[in-house]
């Protein structure tokens, strides 16, 4: 039996994070299946498929429409299978901000009408070099708020590796 992630990604780290994923699950000598849902010509099954692995990021307290498009219309094949939600916002990276990080998923839930069986809330990052002058003022004011630091120009990661390894390999149990 198949493993499938199923993500979608924006500024790249969900794809990072979906790719990590895939990595642990293969060194734990698992079948996987990958399917980007920003691909619209992607042909998706879920014939052979015993566990699902969904991945979205947060922008403005939403998962991409064409994601939850995707979970919404397949909610009945997710229901059957173990599901794994990983949220990715930057309001995970702090203690103060995981209350915000589980509403982004409640209303997710709310839309698609499917509740994962477990959930991840796993930090984001911040590319401040393709960021136009109001989404840095965003990250720096909104976001960051007191924890802003010097953005500079290269990809600032939060995402805690290790913990998001442990969760998945738990899952995967």
């Amino acid at each position: 039996m198949t493993t499938a992630i199923i993500y979608e990604t924006l500024e790249g780290q969900t794809g990072k994070i979906a790719s990590f994923v895939e990595d642990v699950l293969r060194k734990m000598d698992e079948d996987v299946t990958r399917i980007d849902t920003a691909d619209k010509m992607a042909s998706v099954s879920f014939d052979g498929i015993k566990k699902v692995i969904l991945a979205a990021p947060v922008h403005e307290r939403r998962h991409p429409s064409s994601f939850e498009v995707f979970v919404g219309a397949s909610r009945r094949d997710l229901a059957v299978r173990k599901t794994l939600m990983i949220s990715v916002s930057l309001s995970a990276a702090f203690p103060e901000g995981i209350e915000e990080a589980g509403e982004y998923v409640t209303e997710f839930e709310m839309r698609t009408g499917f509740k994962p069986d477990v959930t991840i809330l796993a930090a984001g990052a911040v590319r401040p070099s393709g960021y136009d002058y109001f989404q840095q003022q965003v990250i720096r004011h909104a976001v960051l708020g007191d924890r802003y630091q010097e953005l500079g120009g290269g990809v600032q990661e939060f995402t805690d590796w290790d913990a998001l390894a442990t969760r998945v390999k738990a899952f995967m149990r």
